[in-house]
């Protein structure tokens, strides 16, 4: 059963088109991702579906009774409310149900008739049909996993991440037919996002969703739409088999130009013969032709974010901290902390919203002030800090003007230099985009500009909070790319759990009252160690039944034991340095066959072969004793 209908929908913005002629459908039962980069429309186009916004072309249409419910990336809420008088105002629908038959209870109790009896039927009926005899355990139970307690407080008063919350439990709570959700999973603690992430895997509800959390899209989208180049792809599975099967789209695509352009030049010769030859030519061999030249020229060169920015020189002090405290009133976010950070250590940051992770982030920088305890930073150390809340620019600025300002030229990290011009065009802002406003951005495209704003300065000490909201999930394996390659330290807060578990080597887990442990391990392995911890003490609260004693052997287990710190930064790096060397290989392989003559270059090019092979062997032995014991 089809739900929604689109039909050549086309929407610019200004001067921009954002999509044109997009065709799809979407069944019940379907949880579909929505895939594409910033600045494409995809917020854009959840609205026209979900009818807050009109299409300049097209149409959309929905299936009689269907009820669709969206959940914006910034939801615009009533600030005259409490949170309770918003979740349970006229719009909802479930409130509705909940309160009518309320309603017909009263009426019918106090004064009984037909027609209080006929109202008080349809009012059963439609909670039944609705299923809204629960309707106050589910609202206690979302409001309590999404950490919203106190009803009474003001719309006004909340923060934007509370915000987000309170609209996601809104339109949780209201069950629609179809639910639309743009970047869900943003401002949400990893706990949050783990509940939510079972909760819409188990609901009948069909969703269609725009988010960058890969585990997230993964384990809940059955179904992924991506916008490329105008063109509108399906691919049936999961975030994996779309890589898969993107790839494979791009090989074949690429093969195919690749023979339409060895054709042209056969066929251009034929073209070029004399006139006289020329009149003899069948018509529709021209016409061939220049559909294959118009194939062989319509290889579009992908706009890609290029992370090229230089770090400057770490000395022999990085950042030690000294029995630090800080707390906020009865808060407390340090207690007699001390950790000593060395040169290329990354580090994950991960607890539940209000333990005190950006204060943490701003101790370290020197923008809050401890209690009692030292900050100690090397000379050398140049500090990128990237805040949750991204950097304040002028709305009114143009892109270009805001880079400007912070630098004319910028030092790559092969030493060369380019303009501001050049540096956003890495950034994938071309020549048009550059002289627009800020305000005309969207939300990832801002986020692109702001981490701009950080690199500019070529800082070897990075900071991220929260660094993946909004963009784009081909920017975001960019910037994983880089990071990985990073030469200083780095310290991330992120709920993506993907992103995180890429990068980090330990992680230091807020637990709250000011403790922080430090975790030698993956996030997926932290998660694994907590749920084994309170299996643990639920079976140590179970009643233990009496057993014989056991006269086996104890088990070894040395064979068991985790990687070390050292040896974990050891084995990802090591994956790194092989696929480098791997790539040196090949192109050495390349050279020694491309038939050259120089004897003395052989010789070194062959030796430097022999000493590849080696250093590959030596490399991957030890990899493969660390994999077996990771």
């Amino acid at each position: 059963m089809t739900y929604l209908s689109v039909e050549n929908l086309s929407k610019k913005y200004g001067l921009k088109t954002l999509f044109e002629g997009i065709t799809f459908g979407i069944s019940k039962g379907d949880k579909t991702a929505l895939i594409a980069q910033n600045g494409t429309g995809k917020s854009t186009l959840l609205r026209i579906l979900a009818g807050r916004e009109t299409p300049d072309a097209g149409e959309v249409m929905v299936r009689n009774g269907i009820r669709i419910g969206l959940l914006e990336q910034e939801p615009e809420l009533d600030d005259s409310m409490t949170i309770n008088e918003f979740i349970t105002h006229g719009s909802n629908e479930m409130v509705k149900v909940v309160r009518n038959y309320e309603r017909a209870v009263e009426a019918q109790a106090e004064n009984y008739s037909d027609s209080t009896q006929k109202a008080f039927d349809k009012a059963l009926a439609e909670m039944d049909a609705k299923n809204a005899w629960d309707y106050e355990q589910r609202l206690q139970q979302i409001l309590g996993h999404l950490d919203i307690h106190d009803l009474d407080q003001a719309i006004s008063s909340l923060s934007g991440g509370q915000r987000k919350r309170v609209a996601l439990a809104f339109v949780l709570l209201d069950e629609p037919d179809l639910l639309i959700l743009d970047e869900p999973t943003n401002h949400l603690d990893v706990d949050m996002i783990e509940w939510l992430e079972a909760y819409l895997t188990k609901s009948t509800m069909t969703l269609l969703m725009v988010t960058h959390d890969r585990y997230f899209l993964d384990r809940v989208c059955n179904h992924i739409m991506e916008i490329e180049d105008g063109e509108l792809y399906h691919h049936k599975g999961n975030y994996a088999y779309f890589l898969q099967k993107k790839e494979e789209r791009e090989e074949v695509y690429a093969t195919e130009v690749a023979k339409a352009g060895k054709l042209a030049r056969k066929e251009l010769e034929w073209m070029r013969r004399q006139p006289k030859a020329r009149t003899t030519k069948s018509k529709s061999r021209i016409d061939a032709f220049y559909e294959t030249e118009k194939k062989a020229n319509s290889g579009k060169v992908k706009k890609e974010i290029k992370l090229e920015v230089g770090v400057s020189r770490i000395g022999g002090q990085v950042l030690e901290l000294k029995h630090v405290n800080k707390s906020f009133d009865d808060l407390v976010i340090l207690n007699d902390f001390e950790y000593s950070f060395n040169k290329g250590e990354k580090i994950g940051v991960i607890g539940k919203n209000g333990v005190g992770k950006s204060t943490f982030l701003k101790i370290i920088t020197g923008e809050e002030p401890v209690d009692s305890g030292e900050v100690l930073t090397g000379q050398t150390i140049v500090y990128g800090h990237y805040k949750q809340q991204g950097i304040v620019i002028k709305e009114s600025e143009r892109v270009i003007d805001v880079i400007k300002e912070i630098a004319e030229v910028i030092q790559l990290s092969d030493g060369n230099t380019i303009s501001a011009s050049q540096f956003l065009e890495h950034f994938m802002f071309d020549s048009k985009m550059q002289y627009t406003p800020v305000a005309k951005l969207s939300g990832g495209e801002k986020r692109r500009l702001g981490l701009m704003l950080v690199l500019i300065k070529n800082p070897n000490f990075l900071i991220l909070d929260e660094p993946t909201n909004d963009l784009d999930l081909i920017t975001l394996e960019k910037l994983e790319s880089f990071l990985a390659d990073f030469g200083g330290c780095l310290i991330i807060v992120s709920h993506d759990r993907y992103f995180m578990d890429t990068l980090v080597d330990h992680y230091f887990v807020f637990e709250g009252d000011g403790v922080i442990r430090d975790f030698n391990g993956t996030y997926s392995e932290y998660r694994e160690s907590i749920q084994l911890k309170e299996a643990e003490a639920v079976k140590a609260k179970a009643p233990k039944p009496e057993k014989s004693p056991d006269h086996s052997p104890a088990k070894d287990s040395s064979n068991s034991q985790k990687l070390s710190y050292n040896e974990r930064r050891e084995y990802k790096s090591l994956e790194r340095e092989i696929e480098k060397l791997e790539e040196e290989k090949k192109a050495v392989s390349a050279e020694m066959n491309s038939g050259i003559t120089d004897y003395e270059k052989l010789q070194e090019l062959s030796l430097r072969f022999e000493e590849i092979k080696e250093e590959l062997e030596q490399k991957e032995l030890r990899w493969l004793e660390l994999a077996e014991r990771a």
